[in-house]
């Protein structure tokens, strides 16, 4: 515990078994350099890539991107994860990303292009199976990546009134809400043919939204009404200077605190990048390098970027110029697989 019973902030990180990942992780952080430091973990649920953690901080939620496809929760009281019940199934394969959203955990799969539905019971743990699985329909130009759906993300809006899914197979992002348990589209948007939306960040002043595309490499960014749950893409723009030896690839994307700032991963090249965030949309500031090989995922806290490499297997962190943005590498600390970083 720290000073005053306070607990020590933690962070959490997710990495894939199947490639030598430890499972999950739990770190401490310090305050002043960002660093982490492990103290424990647990490798009882295969491919956790993905984690979201419950208000009180008290229980761990993790998707187990596997064709077979699951969720578990874990009680994250003391030091080390401790399983709270069995892994559910999604009845979906491959979940991406999970998030609590009206007394539910929402997980979109992937492999199925699908968003499910799983309902918390008061004391954190997870229903035995889920209330409902919302099956995407569509494609898109790419013809090896988007010949299906695939739900590559799902979150609430900062409203907390709307569910937000993001496919990168369909094009499209679907606004939708809960009703008995199972999600209903309230509106899908379209955005670009064959950009491949894989991730969405809102704005902190709920006014906004910025979606980072997979195939493009793009951001488009969007305006957001939460009152009406209308989703309006603005404009596009590149999250590089030049044009990518190969396939880009972007990844992660966060906004900071403050709305000042939004970044972005690329894992094809390796590198952040860093925009400004303007009244009319976005201003590209630069790149840096990720610290690292296949960023798959980040994650801004506390005036820090943290990074997950997949490939070199690392969680880098960097200061962030609270001027320009722009990220300093301060440290790493080695995770094989690593997938997601975040923090309580």
């Amino acid at each position: 515990m720290a000073d005053g019973g306070r607990r020590q902030r933690r962070a959490f990180i997710g990495s894939f078994t199947a490639a030598g990942g430890p499972g999950i992780l739990t770190a401490t952080v310090a305050p002043d350099s960002g660093a982490l430091t492990v103290v424990s973990g647990t490798d009882r649920l295969p491919d956790p890539s993905y984690l979201a953690l419950a208000p009180d901080g008290d229980v761990l939620y993790a998707v187990s991107e596997t064709a077979e496809g699951a969720v578990a929760a874990y009680r994250v009281t003391g030091d080390k994860p401790e399983p709270a019940g069995r892994p559910v199934s999604v009845n979906g394969d491959g979940p991406t990303f999970l998030c609590l959203y009206a007394g539910h955990v929402l997980t979109a799969n992937y492999g199925s292009g699908s968003v499910t539905a799983v309902p918390v019971r008061a004391d954190g743990t997870l229903a035995r199976t889920p209330s409902g699985v919302l099956r995407h329909t569509g494609s898109g130009p790419h013809a090896q990546r988007q010949q299906a759906p695939h739900a590559h993300q799902v979150q609430p809006d900062p409203s907390g009134r709307w569910a937000v899914s993001v496919d990168l197979g369909t094009d499209s992002v679907r606004v939708c809400d809960l009703t008995d348990g199972s999600l209903t589209v309230h509106r899908e948007v379209a955005l670009r043919p064959g950009s491949g939306p894989r991730h969405l960040a809102f704005h902190p002043d709920g006014s906004r939204a910025y979606v980072v595309n997979e195939l493009a490499p793009t951001v488009t960014v969007c305006r957001w009404d939460a009152a009406d749950g209308v989703l309006q893409p603005l404009t596009e723009v590149s999250v590089l200077s030049g044009v990518p030896a190969g396939d880009a690839y972007p990844s992660g994307i966060a906004v900071s605190p403050d709305g000042r700032f939004v970044w972005t991963a690329t894992r094809g090249e390796d590198v952040l990048s860093v925009f400004v965030v303007e009244p009319d949309g976005l201003r590209l500031f630069g790149t840096v390098p990720c610290g690292g090989r296949w960023p798959r995922a980040i994650a801004a806290s506390n005036g820090f970027l943290y990074v997950a490499n997949e490939r070199s297997g690392d969680v880098t962190w960097f200061a962030l110029d609270p001027k320009t943005g722009v990220p300093r590498r301060s440290g790493c600390l080695a995770v094989p697989a690593a997938s997601c970083v975040i923090f309580d």
